[in-house]
């Protein structure tokens, strides 16, 4: 029986120009780039310029992902845009995005569900295009956390970078089994209990103000690697399939600790993982698409791998989307 399924067709990734490294931190904050590399991996971070927004960076990696898939604006039934800093409270960051491209059709919104964003959007835009609502769609990741950090906590303002990465799907039948291109499965999770282990200390009707972002560290990594572990295993027996059937793991780039304690978890070897966390730090919901776009360029995703995206975000958000390209 032919069924609907959702198939990426090309990837885009725009960093700002801007490369903040460990030994200018530690310039600042009680830091140094050894401390830094030993408990995150983090090496750089690509930081915004003044006056460059949220949806400027993702416009940017839209435009690559058109590029990449061979397609026009006019192309696009939707854009999907996952981001925890957008522009203004509102409107939606993604409308900017929608007019920025020359859109002047369909829908665009946001999601927000911080690192996990990504992940949520791709679930979203795929129900879309299951259900016939659309037949391509723009998902992006776009942060500019820069502008939420304390740069007097190294506790936190070490991690984090700017940057956007964007997909576009496109509808194309497949027989329904696991061979079929696209996206052949998501499970999204939250518990909101665990709102004070990693959260924004602002908002509009608590605070009235923008906040910094807050983190208890050693909680989160504990979570993490047990959230993220156990939702892969739920993405593969849905499917029948085995850990050792991934060809490559893209996870949400937080920390390298985590995503080598995710893979030990699983019994993969970094050799089947995608990491960026190095190059870009953590730019939550960018940072998946952005390592994406970074596998596919450089040629280690091929068509026909089967592609296994995961993240975990304040929250507590979590959650995977299984593909083949």
């Amino acid at each position: 029986m032919n069924i609907i399924r959702s198939v990426i067709k090309g990837c885009g990734s725009y960093l700002p120009e801007k490369i903040l490294h460990n030994e200018e931190l530690a310039k600042s904050v009680d830091t140094s780039d050894e401390w830094i590399v030993e408990r995150t991996g983090i090496r750089q971070r690509h930081i915004a310029a003044e006056g460059e927004k949220t949806s400027d960076l993702a416009m940017r990696a839209a435009e690559k992902a058109l590029l990449a898939a061979g397609l026009g604006i006019d192309d696009i039934d939707m854009i999907v845009l996952a981001t925890a800093t957008p522009d203004e409270t509102f409107p939606a960051t993604a409308t900017a995005v929608q007019a920025g491209l020359g859109m002047y059709h369909g829908a665009a919104f946001d999601v927000q569900a911080v690192c996990s964003g990504f992940i949520y959007a791709m679930t979203v835009a795929d129900n879309f295009i299951r259900c016939g609502q659309a037949k391509r769609i723009i998902v992006i990741g776009a942060e500019t956390f820069s502008r939420i950090l304390d740069w007097t906590d190294r506790a936190t303002c070490v991690l984090f970078g700017d940057g956007a990465g964007a997909v576009i799907l496109e509808a194309q039948e497949g027989k329904g089994d696991n061979t079929d291109r696209g996206i052949l499965t998501t499970h999204l999770h939250s518990d909101g209990r665990h709102h004070d282990l990693l959260y924004v200390d602002g908002g509009p009707s608590s605070t009235k103000t923008v906040g910094h972002l807050r983190m208890r560290g050693r909680e989160v990594f504990r979570h993490a690697v047990v959230n993220l572990a156990a939702v892969v295993h739920e993405s593969l027996d849905k499917l029948g399939l085995e850990a050792s059937d991934i060809d490559w793991i893209v996870p949400h780039q937080a920390n390298r600790r985590i995503i080598e304690g995710t893979g030990r978890k699983l019994g993969l070897g970094t050799d089947k993982i995608i990491i960026t966390v190095d190059r870009h730090a953590n730019t939550s919901a960018a940072s998946v698409p952005l390592a994406l776009a970074a596998g596919v360029e450089d040629g280690r995703i091929k068509k026909g791998d089967l592609v296994l995206m995961e993240a975990m975000g304040g929250g507590f958000t979590w959650g995977a989307c299984l593909a083949r390209w």
